[in-house]
């Protein structure tokens, strides 16, 4: 298998040493990708130290290490709980977790991430999953289409995008991103089309790849996996990813309110470790501009 290209690990040392590592303890890294993180965390460990990765797409297989001490779990990380515990594994000491998209699956045409090529309306992180681009153009109603955009795009003119993309599929369903890009230039004025481009492909990639859905259940089973004084590292890259990671280290939950006990004592499983997200150096976005929109959140499990 030839090796694919992958960016740089963002925020590579500031994440793990954010893991606190224990030479002979448990982590897992839920985001393998290019291996970056993953291969850091073995350099801190131990021989009787351990580490399972997490990606579910089969390009990641040929970035593994030669180390005994390293397994990759190809999976989503949704089932963290249900998958560690195939190894007997039901706690560890920490979990890392960088949520980018990978430069191998922007930089490949045919997976359809980028506005940068005319391929196929694909964007599977998991290219045997059944959902992809060019179903949910075609097939989703336009007060869906819209939903998805506004929600996970943050889109202007949401609706108006929508109808246009419902008028132009009578005519001829949609199947490359050359299509959506014409479109897209269409609604929005000169100033606007490069980031609606990206908001655009942003909002289909995570409706797609049920990114959000995917991340409230991983969330929700960190109390759950993570020892006590164990670490979780989190790495986001909008703000939708943010809110969410940030609601469950203040209050414990997605909800953002806080559990109490009968006496009024709020039950908080986590601690944050750096009270403001930590992000990239500016010499670090000048090496890797897929940086400039990462922050970073750590929190210790009580």
């Amino acid at each position: 298998m030839s090796k694919p290209v992958y960016h740089k690990a963002v925020l590579l040392h500031e994440a793990v040493d954010g893991l606190n590592i224990d030479p002979d303890g448990v982590y897992v890294d839920v985001t393998f990708g290019g291996g970056g993180h993953s291969r850091e965390i073995l350099n801190r460990l131990g021989p009787n130290g351990r580490l399972y990765a997490f990606d579910q797409d089969p390009d990641a297989a040929a970035n593994v290490p030669d180390d005994r001490r390293f397994t990759l779990v190809p999976q989503n990380f949704r089932h963290l709980r249900r998958a560690l515990r195939l190894f007997s594994v039901k706690k560890v000491n920490g979990i890392l977790a960088d949520f980018g998209v990978s430069s191998h699956q922007f930089d490949v045409p045919e997976r359809g991430f980028s506005f940068r090529y005319d391929a196929p309306l694909d964007m599977r992180m998991n290219p045997d999953a059944p959902l992809h681009a060019a179903a949910v153009l075609n097939d989703y109603d336009e007060s869906e289409l819209q939903r998805v955009f506004s929600r996970y795009g943050e889109l202007p003119r949401s609706a108006q995008l929508a109808r246009t993309i419902g008028e132009k599929r009578v005519v001829s369903p949609l199947a490359t991103t050359g299509q959506l890009v014409d479109i897209i230039e269409g609604v929005y004025g000169f100033k606007q089309r490069q980031s609606a481009k990206a908001q655009v492909f942003q909002a289909l990639r995570i409706e797609v790849n049920d990114e959000m859905g995917a991340l409230a259940d991983f969330l929700d089973q960190l109390a759950e996996v993570l020892l006590p004084e164990g670490r979780v590292v989190c790495i986001t890259y909008h703000s939708l990813e943010d809110r969410m990671v940030k609601h469950l280290i203040r209050s414990g939950n997605l909800d953002d309110e806080p559990v109490r006990d009968e006496f009024g004592k709020r039950l908080l499983p986590f601690k944050a470790v750096n009270r403001k997200p930590i992000i990239p150096s500016e010499e670090e976005i000048k090496e890797n501009p897929r940086a400039r929109s990462a922050k970073m959140r750590i929190a210790n499990r009580l």
